[in-house]
């Protein structure tokens, strides 16, 4: 249980920077930039070798061969770059294309992509600072022979990144590696909901009694920072619970939260307290004009149900990509049960703080809904959506059970008004759970 707390608690602490670091990784700028950086200081610093010691037992290197190198490096990095970039923004096209646009961030975050590009920019920038260097002559023996050292290290990075590069270019733009990106995305928002439901908090209800706080602000909520709310709260003597959940797109006069007493002071004085404190709960809502898959568990199913949707459109024509889009669900779902907390083994790391859970009902509708509707006509993807239904069905407890149901009930309903023969509609009606066979 002590294992439990303390993991809790490194979570809240690193949730906030976490959510910032994702949004600097999906910014191309931000891995080239750091590169380049190192790329100058490993060349100026190479000046370092020449007050060593042992500078007698170094090889006597040309300077001009090192210059050579480097012209060579400079000359042709700076096109290799140009020409990832390229590929990089094909494969970002190809992946809006062949899936959703939604997409773009998970796609875009491509570690290896960023990498490589990294490391082709910083070697041209390495080249050229060191170009520079030894044409007016910055080295002498030993900054040369430094030189030539890290010139043959960055050679062989900038090879080894190339190789890896290709393999991955290769396939970033490919739907089937845009499946497991978002899916491996929303298997990661999922995990760390279902461990920490209400993100540290006190279970809310729904409840709308209280001084209802409101911001100017209109877009998605993307980040809550309830470790601020919290301390707002005990400086205020009051209780906060949250109204709006990230994901959630808030309008003009919609409330983020409300305002109670915690005993220590009347109804009055939380009013009045609240005027006072109505900025800086706004600030710890973090809202913008996309959804993101960071602490938005039902944005990553949504993603996924949309690229099923496209892929039975009528121009795709492709149910096997929506039977594997339905296997992902699953699997999500299964994550999500598997990393459940029951509400007595629940850390409440933010008692002053109440925040509601997801509803079990929006997450499956966001998952199959759609797929239910647009794969109506298609009897092997109505037949594998009943059969995993009845799969999560009996592995979830009973809300989840109710969920399961509901949709298999709605799924049969639209097949039953697509598919054209009787006999169809018979053999998936077999499949269908409970209720939904009426």
């Amino acid at each position: 249980m002590a294992a439990e707390t303390d993991t809790h608690i490194e979570w809240c602490m690193n949730d906030k920077l976490k959510f910032l670091m994702n949004r600097l990784g999906e910014r191309l700028w931000v891995k080239p930039v750091l590169f380049c950086l190192v790329s100058i200081a490993v060349a100026l610093l190479a000046k370092t070798a020449d007050v060593v010691e042992f500078l007698g037992f170094l090889p006597d290197i040309s300077s001009d061969s090192v210059e050579k190198l480097l012209t060579v490096m400079s000359s042709s990095m700076l096109v290799i770059a140009v020409f990832a970039v390229g590929s990089m923004l094909a494969a970002y096209e190809s992946a809006a294309r062949s899936a959703t646009p939604r997409t773009f961030t998970v796609v875009v975050s491509d570690d290896r992509s960023q990498n490589a590009l990294s490391t082709f920019v910083g070697a041209f920038i390495f080249s050229i600072v060191g170009l520079v260097a030894v044409t007016n002559g910055y080295y002498e023996k030993g900054g040369i022979f430094s030189l030539l050292i890290i010139t043959l290290i960055v050679f062989a990075l900038v090879i080894l990144n190339f190789l890896k590069w290709v393999d991955a270019i290769a396939r970033l733009g490919r739907l089937g590696n845009t499946v497991s990106k978002v899916e491996a995305a929303a298997e990661s928002t999922l995990r760390q909901r279902g461990r920490h439901p209400t993100l540290g908090a006190r279970k809310a209800f729904g409840s709308t009694e209280g001084v209802a706080v409101t911001v100017d602000s209109i877009g998605y909520v993307q980040h809550i920072d309830v470790a601020a709310l919290q301390a707002i709260a005990k400086k205020g003597r009051l209780q906060i619970e949250v109204a709006i959940l990230p994901g959630c797109f808030k309008m003009p006069d919609q409330p983020v939260a409300y305002l109670r007493p915690d005993g220590e002071q009347s109804d009055d004085g939380v009013r009045k307290t609240g005027e006072g404190l109505t900025k800086k709960i706004g600030e710890a809502f973090v809202l913008g004009d996309f959804r993101t898959f960071d602490e938005d568990p039902r944005f990553g199913l949504i993603v996924m149900s949309e690229i099923a949707s496209r892929a039975l459109s009528p121009a795709v024509n492709d149910p096997g990509t929506a039977i594997g889009v339905i296997d992902s669900l699953v699997r999500l779902f299964v994550t999500w049960v598997r990393n459940a907390v029951p509400d007595d083994s629940r850390a409440v790391e933010y008692d002053r703080v109440l925040i509601p859970e997801l509803s079990l009902d929006d997450m499956f509708e966001d998952a199959f809904s759609a797929i239910a509707r647009d794969g109506a006509k298609s009897i092997e993807v109505m037949i594998r959506l009943q059969k995993a239904l009845a799969g999560l069905a009996e592995l979830g407890d009973a809300p989840m059970r109710k969920a399961a149901r509901d949709q298999s009930g709605l799924a049969f309903r639209h097949a039953k008004q697509a598919l054209p023969l009787a006999s169809d509609v018979e053999r998936l009606q077999e499949f269908v759970l409970g209720e939904g066979k009426g």
